[in-house]
C-alpha cells in the first residue's frame, strides 16, 4: 500500500504562486463542486490564472445534477432561473495539487463562490459544508468521517445500446460471479490500482484500504482523513 505525502500547507496566494513555479506548471484546473461532487470549472493558462486570481461563472453551475440537468424545485431555484447572475470564484491555495494525469504540467485549485456583495454564495457545496461544520463546532463537537470511493470497474464500451459488461484481468477472462473480498480479484487489475495509488500519493490523498465489494468488478476505496 502506497501512503500519501501531502504537500506543505499553502495559505497565502504568494505560497501558490511559488508553488506553481517550483512545479513548472503550465496550466491551472479552476474547479468548482457542484451538489453531486462533480469538478465544474474552467481550464485557464498559467499566466491567466496569476493575472486574474480568480473566474466567473453563473451561480446555476453549482445547482446542477449529476445529468447536467436542474432541478425541478429547490431552495434558491427560482432565485438562480430569474437572475442567473455570475459568480465570483476565488481560488483556495491550501487546495492546489498537481494533476497526475495531465501530459503538461498542470495544477487544479478548489475555488469558493462569492456573489457581487463579496459575500459566500450560500448554496454552493463548500458554503454548505462550512455552515455543516459551524454548526458543530457550536456544539463544541468536531465531525469524524470516514470518506469511501465505491465504483465499478467495466469493459470499454463506445455503444450505448449495449449493456455494461466487467472488464476482462490479467487472467483473461471476466467475473462471473460474486467475488465479495476476493484477494485474488483485486489482483486481477493490479497494474490499474498501483497507478491509482501513485496517483492518490501525488495528490495528498491517503489510501487506507482497497476491497472488491459484492457485485462484479465493484471495488471499494477507503481514506485517511486528517
Amino acid at each position: 500500500m502506497h501512503t500519501a505525502n501531502p504537500p506543505s500547507p499553502i495559505k497565502t496566494f504568494a505560497d501558490l504562486e511559488q508553488w506553481l513555479n517550483q512545479h513548472r506548471v503550465t496550466e491551472v484546473e479552476c474547479l468548482v463542486p457542484d451538489l453531486t461532487g462533480v469538478a465544474r470549472g474552467k481550464i485557464l493558462p498559467r499566466e491567466k490564472f496569476t493575472e486574474d486570481r480568480g473566474m466567473r461563472l453563473p451561480e446555476a453551475v453549482v445547482a446542477m445534477g449529476v445529468t447536467g440537468n436542474f432541478p425541478d424545485t429547490a431552495p434558491y431555484y427560482n432565485v438562480i432561473q430569474s437572475h442567473d447572475r455570475d459568480m465570483h470564484l476565488m481560488p483556495d491555495p491550501s487546495t492546489v495539487r498537481i494533476v497526475p494525469w495531465a501530459s503538461d504540467p498542470t495544477a487544479q485549485v478548489i475555488h469558493d463562490c462569492y456573489d457581487r456583495h463579496g459575500k459566500l454564495v450560500p448554496f454552493a457545496p463548500r458554503s454548505v459544508l462550512r455552515h455543516v461544520c459551524g454548526l458543530y463546532e457550536a456544539q463544541g463537537w468536531g465531525p469524524v468521517v470516514a470518506p469511501e470511493l465505491e465504483f465499478y470497474l467495466l469493459a470499454r464500451n463506445t455503444d450505448p445500446n449495449t449493456l455494461l459488461r466487467p472488464p476482462i484481468g490479467r487472467s483473461g477472462r471476466a467475473e462471473t460471479s460474486r467475488q465479495a473480498y476476493s484477494i485474488d480479484a483485486v489482483n486481477e487489475f493490479d497494474p490499474l490500482f498501483e497507478e491509482l495509488y501513485e496517483h492518490c500519493g501525488k495528490m495528498g490523498l491517503n489510501v487506507d484500504t482497497l476491497i472488491h465489494e459484492i457485485g462484479a468488478g465493484q471495488m471499494e476505496i477507503n481514506l485517511v482523513t486528517h
